[in-house]
């Protein structure tokens, strides 16, 4: 009986370190600069963030892949801020990019799989655009393996992060410009937690 208490215990403690090992202490709420998107690299003030990236397209890039890139980027930075209202407007603009895009210069094989893709991407930045926060963080967890996907086919001009959350489902994965961590599926709450999974480009 008594090695089962110490078992209990056991188990009750590796829970608890378990559950608080991504937690971070919250932002500061004077952290303006760090709610600016990726994709905004000039400040307000004319000031440029040395955090931020622009992104570049390279002569040979595909530019509708490039704008799906950006507003990707946008919609998980509305995300990282717990910004509902926002991520809704960049979920509907992320559908139009997304429905622009033009398989034309593929492979045939390329084309079947990127109009998958693309289709199954359309329909989880819809439900993004409709949709409550919680519900949103979980249609961006398979957006971002739809866009994950995308970029194995058509390369990009700039240089991505692949990171990894290990306490949400299981498990997600996101792409952000930045190698420093700023989590989309838990904003405030967890910010920082997650690794960088492998670099692209």
């Amino acid at each position: 009986m008594k090695n089962l208490r110490i078992i209990t215990v056991l188990a009750l403690v590796l829970v608890t370190l378990t559950a608080t090992s991504c937690k971070n202490d919250k932002k500061e709420q004077g952290n303006v600069e760090e709610k600016n998107t990726e994709m905004n690299h000039d400040n307000s003030d004319g000031h440029h963030d040395g955090n931020k990236k622009e992104m570049v397209m390279a002569e040979n890039q595909n530019e509708n892949s490039e704008t799906i890139l950006k507003d990707y980027f946008n919609l998980k930075d509305a995300l990282v801020s717990d910004d509902n209202e926002k991520a809704k407007e960049l979920g509907e603009t992320l559908t139009k990019s997304l429905s622009n895009f033009d398989v034309s210069e593929y492979t045939d094989a390329q084309k079947i799989e990127l109009k998958d893709i693309i289709k199954d991407a359309k329909e989880h930045a819809e439900h993004i655009s409709e949709s409550p926060m919680e519900h949103q963080r979980e249609h961006f967890k398979i957006l971002s393996k739809d866009v994950i996907d995308m970029v194995a086919i058509t390369g990009t001009a700039n240089k991505l992060y692949e990171q990894y959350c290990p306490m949400y489902d299981d498990g997600s994965a996101w792409l952000s410009m930045n190698e420093e961590i700023r989590n989309p599926y838990y904003g405030d709450k967890m910010l920082k937690c997650g690794k960088v999974q492998r670099e692209i480009n």
